[in-house]
Parts: C-alpha cells; structure tokens; sequence
C-alpha cells in the first residue's frame, strides 16, 4: 500500500478548491424566482398614470407589458419576454412610441441577466452592465421597478446605487 503524507499547505489547497467548485455549483434562477410580478399592476408616473401586466410562468417563458398614458393618450410601450435559460432568465425588453414604432432596430432588444433572487425580489443586470434592474413586490397590492447606476463609494470604489423607478398598486 502507497501512502501519501500531504503537508498543511497542499491540505488546505485541496479544500479551498473544493469549497470553491462546491460554490460555483449554485442552481441558476428561475422563473419561478419571478412569478410574484403575475398579475395587473397600475400607479402614477410623470404626471400620468403606467400600467403593467404580467403573466405567470409558462413554457419556459413569462411575457408582459407596460403602457404609459399623460393627458389621456400613449406616450410608450415596452414589451417584455422573461425566457428561461440554462443560465437563468433573461429579460428581453422592446420599447415602442404610439404607433408601435419601435425604439430599438428591429432584430435588437434590451436583454437583462437574472444575477439572484430573494423573496419576492429579484435582480437583472443589462447586457453591458450599465443598468442594474430590482423587480420587487413590497406587499401584496404593491410591486416597485428600481433602477439602479454605479457611482463612486464613500471608499471610492464604485457601488450600486437604486432607486424607485415605477411604484404599482395590484388592480383587478
């Protein structure tokens, strides 16, 4: 029989690498993380009123809308498709102007990353990092979008800074 003597050092290698593999092993998010945004949602925005619907998870996707309404008219659109990866879900977004003239090129849409979820929150980073999005149902009648931006810390690294971006209440 061979024996093998490891020293401290390569002993406490071997566990850092395993406690490392063991965190990388997570489970992805999925669309169940999200399904506290199903349901109709409505508040007040930029002296007129948004409105949000949201369907819950189904054939690997939730779809969804948002429609904002001043001075009893559309001034946009935003279609959205959360689709189930093997990563997590992904936001697809696409604004449009009345008309449904589309904001963005035709082949193009915003794509958000799922990064983790927390009961009845859940977290969305843009594509090019420059936009974090927190969906977040508050209470049972109340679900909050907040927008978030990197700005210097207090350290002077930079950190997540959010705020709310559309307040809902839960209509009928």
């Amino acid at each position: 029989m061979i024996r093998l003597k490891l020293s401290p050092f390569v002993l406490a290698f071997i566990l850092f690498i395993a406690l490392n593999s063991h965190a990388q092993t997570v489970k992805p998010g999925t669309l169940n993380d999200i399904n506290f945004l199903d349901g109709r949602w409505k508040g007040p925005f930029n002296g007129g009123t948004i409105e949000a619907s949201w369907t819950a998870p189904e054939g690997n996707n939730i779809v969804g809308f948002i429609r904002m309404i001043k001075d009893d008219k559309p001034t946009l659109y935003e279609l959205f498709a959360f689709e189930q990866t093997e990563k997590g879900p992904v936001a697809h977004v696409k604004h449009f102007k009345p008309g449904m003239i589309s904001l963005e090129e035709k082949e193009i849409s915003d794509t958000y990353n799922f990064i983790e979820a927390k009961k009845n929150q859940a977290l969305f980073e843009k594509d090019d990092a420059t936009v974090r999005i927190i969906y977040e149902r508050r209470t049972q009648t109340q679900l909050v979008i907040q927008r978030g931006k990197l700005e210097e810390g207090t350290s002077g690294s930079p950190k997540w800074v959010f705020e709310d971006l559309f307040i809902f209440k839960k209509i009928p």
